[in-house]
């Protein structure tokens, strides 16, 4: 396997164990009870700030670049360009946890989808910090965020049935 592979895989393999955890973990400490109904607004806050993030970041990009004030494309492998593979690729999950999240909140709980949430935006920062840095380097964020949101919505149907 070649290196970029392995450190991708890498990656990968930290992200499922990232995602073990998040939703083990608040599973088994005696947290108070928290109804879905508020933790799932809770837990898409941190989500929600995190794309302010990025769109306030590109709209800066925007305003005080003169090629792209007016809307152009931004330049392939530019920051302005990874910014926004990272704003898209963050509506991708997010829309994949509105539609996950609230099954999970009502089968594991609300402290679990809290965790998602916050675990959201920590991995995002991740994701994004590393694709500046190398694209290799986004494995961990991405898996962080996505393998999650999976764990979640396969542990809360095997509860569901069982």
């Amino acid at each position: 396997m070649n290196g970029k592979r392995g450190l991708i895989l890498i990656g990968m393999a930290l992200g499922l164990i990232w995602a073990v955890a998040i939703v083990w973990v608040p599973q088994r400490l005696d947290l108070p009870f928290i109804p879905a109904p508020i933790a799932v607004p809770g837990a898409l806050l941190a989500p929600g700030l995190f794309l302010i993030l990025v769109i306030g970041r590109l709209a800066q990009r925007r305003f005080f670049a003169y090629g792209m004030i007016d809307g152009q494309p931004f330049a392939a492998g530019s920051g302005a360009a990874v910014d926004q593979a990272v704003l898209t690729n963050t509506i991708e999950q997010l829309v994949l946890a509105l539609v996950i999240w609230p099954f999970v909140a009502n089968s594991l709980g609300g402290a679990v989808v809290l965790a998602l949430g916050f675990g959201f935006e920590a991995a995002r920062v991740l994701f994004w910090i590393g694709y500046h840095l190398s694209p290799r380097l986004r494995s961990f964020g991405f898996a962080a965020t996505f393998y999650p949101t999976i764990v979640a919505a396969v542990w809360s149907v095997v509860a569901w049935i069982g």
